[in-house]
């Protein structure tokens, strides 16, 4: 049984507010609660809300489920919203220019692959799912202006997207400063007593949610706000956009190398966001990962067995390994090479020419006619060989070019 004071550490960690005195507010507010709940023996109403923008979830995306699934273990009342009005508007938050408007039918296809890859990390006998059309239909022009009579609009424009585009001369349409109104009312409907989302939600948790609360004589929820997780390459945020994403609708073999993939600087990162690792068992790894105890290779294995198992279970976790560790480690490959992303199948020609290892067919069948081409440590012969990439694989020419494909 934990104490409140480990529920807290808990709950908070991989947290980020962007100002202390914020941050400590809302632990003090979120143990509050934690008592109140132990001591009334009601569980917390805890959501998280996700629009349906696209079909396919990111590893990225599972950060709240993961903050979400804590609460669950504790014991509390979780649910999980989709946005099946707010995507209409389209979240400006974490964006440097309008979103387009989806239609009805767009929202609809998303919403359908939603919950199902969102249960690989709740617990669905435990999830209440539920769509803030059911409200938000209902609301009139005179009640989105009773909403919105709790704002000002320099409050909007202090928001540093908007505060952006605005000094860059670029447009803020009117109806993007809905979306705040009607995430927040979201909170009031379902009476929510925390809600969880990423730092680009942190205005309309903070300010929209918790004003909106006050206003309807609700106390004001805690918003557990959570850090922002960098992509395969350790750097730039994980979006489709980019190509840096660990796809969760994919398979074991593909999770672990993606993972495997992440630079040794932001395996704390995930180590925090992504895992069910707990704060001590994180500090501990972290510590003996700067004492030199442990090798960073050896910690990354862990690390993405533990994310493998998490979607897969831990059998294909485990087999994941294995065929890493055969591929990757026993034919001495290098910590370090290009990763390139092969979409369709190609000839091994064509393949040696995309990933640049030839300039020409002509040096491409040399190449291959001389043996000095190997994928996953086996020599390729045939120029017309067809190569499909399924999962990670090393493409080797010659000594020195070595090349992640990646699906």
């Amino acid at each position: 049984m934990m104490s409140i004071d480990e529920q807290v550490a808990w709950l908070m960690q991989g947290t980020e507010y962007g100002d202390e005195q914020l941050k400590e507010a809302m632990r003090r507010e979120l143990k509050e609660r934690l008592i109140e709940a132990d001591r009334d023996r009601r569980p917390l109403r805890v959501y998280c809300g996700y629009d349906p923008t696209s079909t396919d979830l990111h590893l990225g995306h599972t950060i709240t489920m993961r903050k979400l699934r804590q609460f669950q273990e504790l014991g509390h009342e979780v649910t999980f919203l989709i946005g099946s009005y707010t995507a209409l508007v389209g979240d400006p938050s974490d964006k440097n220019k309008a979103r387009p408007i989806l239609t009805h039918e767009q929202v609809a296809e998303n919403a359908r692959t939603y919950a199902e890859q969102a249960f690989r990390v709740l617990d669905k006998q435990r999830t209440v799912v539920r769509y803030n059309g059911e409200w938000l239909s209902e609301l009139s022009l005179v009640d989105l202006i009773r909403l919105g009579q709790n704002f000002t609009v320099q409050q909007f424009l202090d928001r540093e997207n908007f505060k952006v585009r605005l000094e860059r001369g670029e447009p803020i349409y009117l109806h993007e400063t809905f979306y705040a109104l009607m995430q927040g009312y979201d909170a009031v409907v379902m009476k929510t007593d925390v809600q969880v989302g990423g730092t680009d939600q942190l205005f309309n948790i903070i300010v929209a949610g918790r004003k909106l609360q006050e206003s309807q004589g609700q106390r004001p929820l805690v918003g557990i706000i959570t850090g922002i997780l960098p992509g395969t390459d350790g750097v730039q945020r994980m979006s489709k956009s980019t190509g840096n994403i660990v796809p969760i609708h994919t398979n074991a073999e593909d999770m672990y190398g993606k993972v495997m993939s992440v630079p040794d600087f932001a395996m704390v990162k995930y180590m925090t966001l992504v895992t069910r690792w707990r704060p001590d068992v994180i500090a501990d790894k972290e510590t003996r990962l700067n004492s030199g105890a442990i090798h960073p290779r050896d910690l990354k294995m862990e690390l993405a067995r533990e994310i493998t198992s998490i979607f897969y279970g831990d059998e294909a976790a485990q087999a994941a390994e294995h065929a890493f560790v055969n591929v990757f480690q026993q034919h001495a490959l290098p910590d370090e090479m290009d990763e390139m992303q092969i979409a369709q199948p190609m000839s091994l020609t064509d393949l040696l020419i995309f990933t640049q290892a030839a300039k020409s067919k002509n040096e491409a069948r040399r190449l291959i006619d001389q043996g000095g081409v190997k994928l996953d440590g086996e020599v390729m012969s045939g120029a017309t060989t067809m190569i499909e990439v399924t999962a990670p694989r090393v493409l080797q020419v010659g000594k020195r070019k070595f090349v992640r494909l990646i699906p």
